[in-house]
């Protein structure tokens, strides 16, 4: 029986942004998939996709889901125009190495204020100064969003109150925050298939917490002012019709054009490379054999080995190990 090569199928880095699907029904076609809605047939290549969002009125097959997983891409399952997030399927990697450095500098305090720290100097010009207080650094960040917004309000011609809409009544919001929030949830889909296809969690976050996107919120805070607001008021200033399907294409041009999920990838390893507070803790590859479960853990010995009885045998007992 012949084996498949992980090695034929692209990088994260390499793929595709992602597909927001709804209304349509998808089932397997060869080694990629077919949507069927009002418009057609339309195949998509998975092996080259990071992300499918199903929205409202989408059903698919047991082996459209299958060969979607074969082929690494990550399946969303949102509320309509990808606002809301219900649940999402598996990423392209087994191997529990990122996901366990992410925890570790998680759960400790000096490392977790090392990587917000370093999450909130990628957004301004030059090194931060250490005597800044987190309070001071999420001042100045308040202050770097509003202006961000007051120049593209005044770039584009459209007025401009302030962050405001309520899921429950969407179509009460303004066009520009519609915009704004179909556009973000098009970024955290984006940025949920990188940190999963890179092995880490969305719900392992440093500055948000307490949600399952926590880590999603975090990254994909670093690119709004440079991709999402900018789309957001340029398709309000454009047109008040269908607004969130053009604005969600202009995000997928624009990601696809920058070379955002390249970036993502890069800047989540740049985010997590901070010395872990222990560091002669000796690293554990978990997954050399994918098709493995891994050690067990164990709080004197720390890692043992799996697949083995570490019964002590008595004299009522015979050795069985």
């Amino acid at each position: 029986m012949l084996t498949r090569d992980l090695h034929e199928l692209a990088k994260v880095r390499d793929r595709m942004s992602y597909l927001y699907v709804e209304h349509a029904r998808i089932d397997q076609e060869d080694k990629a998939i077919a949507i069927h809605d009002a418009q057609g047939l339309t195949p998509v290549p998975c092996a080259t996709l990071a992300l499918l969002m199903l929205g409202p009125g989408t059903s698919i097959t047991h082996a459209a889901i299958l060969a979607l997983a074969d082929n690494g891409c990550l399946v969303v399952w949102c509320g309509e125009q990808g606002v809301r997030f219900y649940a999402s399927g598996q990423g392209t990697t087994r191997n529990s190495q990122n996901l366990l450095l992410q925890a570790r500098l998680c759960s400790r305090r000096s490392t977790r204020l090392a990587v917000v720290r370093r999450l909130y100097e990628m957004r301004f010009p030059g090194k931060l100064d250490s005597s800044l207080t987190l309070q001071q650094i999420r001042g100045m960040e308040g202050v770097r969003v509003r202006e961000a917004y007051s120049s593209l309000s005044r770039q584009f011609g459209i007025p401009w109150a302030g962050r405001s809409y309520d899921r429950q009544n969407w179509r009460e919001a303004d066009p520009v925050n519609r915009a704004l929030s179909t556009a973000n949830a098009c970024l955290y889909g984006l940025c949920h298939a990188a940190i999963v296809g890179a092995g880490y969690s969305p719900g392992l976050g440093f500055i948000h917490t307490g949600k399952q996107l926590s880590f999603v919120y975090d990254i994909a805070d670093l690119y709004k002012a440079q991709t999402t607001a900018p789309a957001a008021f340029e398709t309000a200033a454009r047109s008040t019709r269908n607004i969130e399907r053009e604005v969600r294409i202009l995000c997928r041009d624009a990601f696809a054009a920058q070379r955002l999920l390249e970036q993502i990838m890069k800047d989540l390893e740049y985010v997590l490379d901070v010395p872990p507070a222990d560091e002669d803790e000796a690293e554990t590859d978990f997954d050399s054999d994918p098709g493995t479960p891994g050690g067990l853990w164990d709080p004197d010995a720390g890692e043992v080995a799996g697949g083995v009885s570490y019964a002590e045998p008595d004299e009522h007992t015979e050795d069985n190990t």
